[in-house]
């Protein structure tokens, strides 16, 4: 219960903090600001959903259903550009197309141009590109989803469609495409909920965003109680989002109506055929992957005496002791919670189980609000009420801390622990501990001595995602960080922010190579 407590609060006091403002500037936002920012979210939202789903649906069909050149290389390729963050990409996209970037310039050399009055170019910094970016940072949720849901369904299903004279298109669109719509439904949600939560891209591409707005009212304005308003509008967004992907599936189901299943087998495609299906591959990784590592790989080789800078050492400790410290003490707590709902047998536990799981569906920004507020309230009254019984001043302990962030994270990431820990507990046959607690054991020593050696490569897996989702993170960070407290997010977000990409490209490469270590078990699992 204290656990469950300690994950809701945070959700719970962004509702508080927006009904009971300091100072309601509630009518100002509605009439100025507030409708800007939430149109530009929801088609952001939007434009990513569509763009990301029609990518990764199409890749995972291709690669599903057809052998084509590279296709065996592709099918693990695709899952890369979950290794780099939008904002990466972000960087990496405007320092390759911008006016003084190499693309222009060697256009200008090529055809004789002067300035910019001599020739169109499309704005890079704008709604289109940051569509772009995300959708191809965030496709490999699709992809994956859909790739295994479309592996699962049956030849027969197939082999009726083409008796009935169904080609190739209309075999996706009215068998393959409709049995695998929960799975795609379930990704698009998850990539525009990763929409919503961005910072740095939006910021970056100057697109005025809710969550933009939420840092633009806190931090500019220094109005908490409108940043906690404006935080509610996108947890109610959120909400419809997970509710929409839900209510969409109805109570539709499909099941497998014969018991001789038979896997579908993947058929060569003839020779152009196939080098469009691999040139169609080829593009979302390039974009998603290949044009950002090798533009910051780029940099980094240039500026290698920033490698050995004292900064970036700083960042990489505080990044590997806070996200390592979060990510051991979230899947202990999920473990712990998921053990005692177990024993409990109650109803209310069972209950607050899945409750905990919405802190992922909740953005950085919106987390900082909620966490900051009220524990930078009793932070001041427990430094007030030891100088006064000691005459001593202890300072700020949690928020004058990383404390702050830790919690920020196990709030944000536990949905993942407590996933990998439910479904790892689940498999294990009852009548093991039931055998234990026969022969003596408490339950204490049956987590120990039971669970804990057949859930071990579970928790291990959780701990690495949880640790690099830590490591990823952006928004919450820059919120809840103390003073002069660097990770190599925020060094890349502060130092591609002065338009300094060089001194900024160790970091990001050190972000990329956690994020690809993080992938290469993914693949492993997804085999």
């Amino acid at each position: 219960m204290v656990i469950a407590a300690l994950v809701l609060l945070p959700i719970a006091a962004v509702v508080w903090i927006a009904f009971n403002p300091s100072d309601n500037i509630w009518p100002h936002l509605l009439s100025t600001t507030l409708p800007r920012y939430l149109r530009n979210t929801v088609v952001l939202m939007l434009s990513v959903g569509v763009l990301a789903g029609a990518v990764g649906t199409g890749a995972a069909w291709l690669i599903a259903r057809y052998r084509f050149p590279l296709s065996r290389w592709l099918e693990w390729l695709l899952l890369l550009p979950l290794a780099i963050p939008a904002y990466v990409g972000a960087y990496a996209l405007v320092d390759l197309l911008e006016y003084a970037g190499p693309v222009q310039t060697g256009l200008r050399r090529l055809m004789g141009w002067q300035s910019a009055r001599d020739y169109w170019f499309p704005e890079i910094r704008s709604m289109g590109a940051a569509v772009i970016v995300l959708s191809a940072a965030l496709y490999p949720y699709i992809y994956l989803l859909a790739r295994t849901a479309f592996r699962e369904q049956s030849r027969a299903t197939e082999e009726v469609a083409m008796s009935l004279g169904a080609g190739a298109l209309g075999r996706f669109f009215r068998v393959g495409l409709p049995l695998a719509r929960p799975a795609i439904a379930a990704g698009m949600a998850i990539a525009m909920m990763e929409t919503v939560n961005d910072f740095g891209t939006v910021d970056y591409f100057a697109v005025q965003t809710l969550t933009a707005g939420i840092f633009s009212v806190w931090l500019e304005s220094n109005n908490a109680g409108g940043a906690a308003q404006l935080a509610s509008v996108v947890l109610v967004l959120v909400i419809l989002l997970v509710s929409m992907e839900k209510l969409s599936r109805s109570k539709t189901r499909f099941f497998a109506m014969s018991n001789r299943y038979r896997t579908i087998e993947r058929t060569p495609l003839p020779t152009g055929a196939g080098l469009l299906a691999m040139l169609a591959c080829l593009i979302p990784f390039a974009m998603g992957f290949l044009l950002p590592a090798g533009v910051i790989l780029n940099h980094a080789i240039a500026n290698a005496a920033l490698w050995a800078d004292r900064d970036l050492l700083s960042a990489l400790w505080n990044t590997v002791a806070v996200g390592g410290t979060a990510a051991v003490l979230t899947v202990l707590a999920a473990v712990f919670m998921v053990y005692g709902v177990r024993l409990s047998g109650r109803q209310l536990p069972r209950m607050l189980l899945p409750l905990t799981t919405i802190g992922y569906a909740a953005p950085g920004a919106v987390l900082g609000v909620g966490i900051l507020i009220p524990l930078a309230a009793f932070d001041n009254a427990l430094a007030d009420g030891v100088e006064a019984l000691t005459g001593f001043d202890i300072g700020l302990i949690l928020t004058g801390s990383a404390v702050a962030l830790v919690l920020a994270y196990g709030v944000r990431f536990f949905a993942i622990a407590q996933g990998a820990a439910d479904a790892a507990m689940g498999r294990i046959s009852p009548s093991l501990p039931m055998a234990a607690r026969s022969l003596g054991r408490t339950r204490g020593q049956v987590l120990g001595q039971v669970y804990a050696p057949l859930i071990r490569g579970s928790v291990g897996s959780a701990l690495l995602l949880v640790f690099v989702d830590c490591v990823k993170e952006l928004p919450a960070t820059l919120l809840l960080r103390p003073f002069n407290f660097d990770t190599l997010a925020t060094r890349v977000h502060e130092q591609a922010s002065l338009e300094n990409l060089g001194d900024a490209s160790p970091a990001a490469v050190l972000v990329i190579l956690v994020g690809l270590a993080a992938v290469a078990m993914l693949a492993r699992a997804n085999r």
